[in-house]
C-alpha cells in the first residue's frame, strides 16, 4: 500500500514559537439588531409616541394640537381621575391581602399528609385555569339580586339578600372575592414550593422543646417561607393593579363609577370619549405609579434574605 505522508513541519515551528493562528473576533450583531428592532417596534416607539400625544390635544375627527402640559394640569384637577386612581388602591390592596392568607392557609393544609391529596390539589387549581370573561358572566348570573345562587345560600341561613356588584358599597368587595377566587390557587402553589424547600431538622428540635403549631408557624414556617411569600405578593400586585377584563366585564366600571379603576376611565377617556391626548396624559402618570410601585416593591424583595433558609 502506498503510504501519505503528512508534513508538519511548518505547525510544529508555529508551535514552538507560541505563535497561535489568528482567529477572528465573533460578530453578535447579526443576532441582537432584530431583538433590537422588535424591542424598539413593540415597546419603545408605542411609549414615546404616547409621550407625544400627552403634550398634544389630539380627538379623533380633529386636528391635532400642542398644548404642553396642560393635559396633566387638567388631570391634577380631575376629581374622578383621582377617585379612579383611589379604586385601583383599594382593589390592588384587597386582591393582594385575600388571596396571599387564604393561598398561604390552603397551602400550609395541602402540605400535609390525607387521602385523594393530589386529585384535591388539582380541583383546588382548577380556576386558574377558566378565561377571565368567561369567569365575568358566571359570577355576574351567581350576584344577581333576584336569581343569584349565592343569594339563595345566605338565604338558608337566615341572611337577607345582597345587592352584591349592583351596589355602589359593595361593588369592590364583590369583584375582589371573584379576583381571590380565582388567584388563590396560584399562591398556593407559589407557597407550596416554599414549604417542598423547608427543611425538617428545626421542626424536630422545636417539637422537643415543647412548640405548639402556632409557635412552630411563628418562628419557624413564616420566616423561612418569606421570600416565597414576597415574590408572591409581587406577581399579585403587578396583575391586580393592571386588572382589566373582569371589572370591564362584570361592571364596566358601574353602578356610577363606584368601581372605576384607572384601567376603566384610561380606556372610557380614549376609546369612548376619544379624547387620545388626555387619555394619553392618564397613561404616562399611571405608568410613573407603576414604576415607582415596583421600585418599592422591588427593595422590600432585596430585604428578604435567602440565606435565612439555609440558616435555620
Amino acid at each position: 500500500m502506498a503510504s501519505v505522508t503528512v508534513d508538519t513541519s511548518a505547525a510544529d515551528a508555529v508551535t514552538a514559537k507560541g505563535v497561535k493562528p489568528p482567529r477572528l473576533a465573533p460578530n453578535y450583531w447579526p443576532f441582537v439588531v432584530p431583538a433590537l428592532v422588535v424591542i424598539g417596534a413593540v415597546i419603545v416607539f408605542p411609549w414615546v409616541f404616547t409621550l407625544w400625544m400627552s403634550v398634544n390635544s389630539w380627538t379623533l375627527g380633529q386636528e391635532q394640537e400642542f398644548i404642553g402640559l396642560d393635559n396633566y394640569i387638567r388631570l391634577a384637577g380631575d376629581m374622578r381621575f383621582w377617585e379612579s386612581m383611589w379604586h385601583t388602591a383599594i382593589y390592588t390592596v384587597l386582591s393582594v391581602v385575600a388571596p396571599l392568607f387564604l393561598g398561604t392557609l390552603a397551602a400550609l393544609v395541602f402540605d400535609g399528609q390525607f387521602p385523594l391529596r393530589g386529585f384535591l390539589r388539582g380541583v383546588f387549581v382548577m380556576p386558574m385555569m377558566a378565561t377571565p370573561v368567561a369567569i365575568a358572566l358566571v359570577w355576574t348570573m351567581m350576584f344577581h339580586p333576584q336569581l343569584g345562587v349565592l343569594n339563595y345560600l345566605l338565604s338558608l341561613v337566615g341572611i337577607g339578600a345582597q345587592e352584591w356588584i349592583y351596589n355602589q358599597s359593595t361593588v369592590i368587595p364583590s369583584l375582589v372575592l371573584v379576583e381571590t377566587w380565582q388567584w388563590t390557587p396560584l399562591i398556593m402553589l407559589i407557597v407550596l414550593g416554599g414549604l417542598a424547600a423547608v427543611p425538617r431538622e428545626p421542626y424536630e428540635s422545636a417539637e422537643i422543646d415543647g412548640a405548639n403549631a402556632w409557635q412552630k408557624f411563628r418562628y419557624l414556617t413564616l420566616p423561612m417561607i418569606a421570600p416565597f411569600l414576597m415574590i408572591a405578593v409581587i406577581i399579585r400586585s403587578i396583575d391586580a393593579v393592571k386588572s382589566f377584563d373582569i371589572i370591564y366585564a362584570m361592571t364596566q366600571g358601574g353602578p356610577g363609577t363606584a368601581s372605576e379603576t384607572i384601567n376603566i376611565y384610561l380606556y372610557n377617556t380614549a376609546f369612548a370619549y376619544y379624547d387620545i391626548g388626555y387619555g394619553s396624559a392618564m397613561a404616562v402618570v399611571f405608568f410613573v405609579v407603576i414604576v415607582a410601585l415596583s421600585f418599592v416593591l422591588m427593595m422590600v424583595r432585596a430585604r428578604t434574605n435567602w440565606a435565612d433558609m439555609e440558616d435555620r
